[in-house]
């Protein structure tokens, strides 16, 4: 029988409903992309090309993340630990992933936050 932990919940947003974090946070301006200069001073056109390479990979993570929404995912996390549960969101940072029903070794949580610097990798069917 899977026995139910309690865990923290994710702080609630600026509009005091939502779960998230506040845009004129320090955090969130500390990694805003005016804050994060580009790799490499080279010309106008590698600039262009290293931009569109990584628009091209954003928009592909941020599509996979779309769609791990309400499916089941198996975590590898350190120390080769492996938990499942059902995606229901990331902040705005992509620093942390909210899941609903984590399967872990040691029992069933009924919502938790994973730390992305936690996680060696995951898996989901589409």
């Amino acid at each position: 029988m899977k026995v139910p932990v309690s865990v923290i919940r994710l702080p609630r947003g600026p509009d005091g409903t939502s779960r998230g974090f506040d845009p004129n946070s320090p955090r969130y301006q500390a990694l805003s992309p005016i804050s994060i200069s580009t790799v490499g001073c080279g010309n106008e056109a590698d600039l262009e090309r290293e931009q569109q390479g990584r628009v091209a990979l954003r928009e592909r993570y941020l599509r996979s993340l779309f769609a791990m929404v309400g499916r089941t995912i198996h975590f590898t996390m350190y120390e080769r630990v492996n938990v499942s549960a059902c995606f229901d969101a990331s902040d705005i940072d992509i620093l942390n992933f909210q899941v609903s029903d984590l399967q872990t070794p040691l029992g069933v949580h009924r919502e938790a936050l994973l730390r992305c610097s936690d996680i060696i990798s995951y898996t989901f069917e589409l």
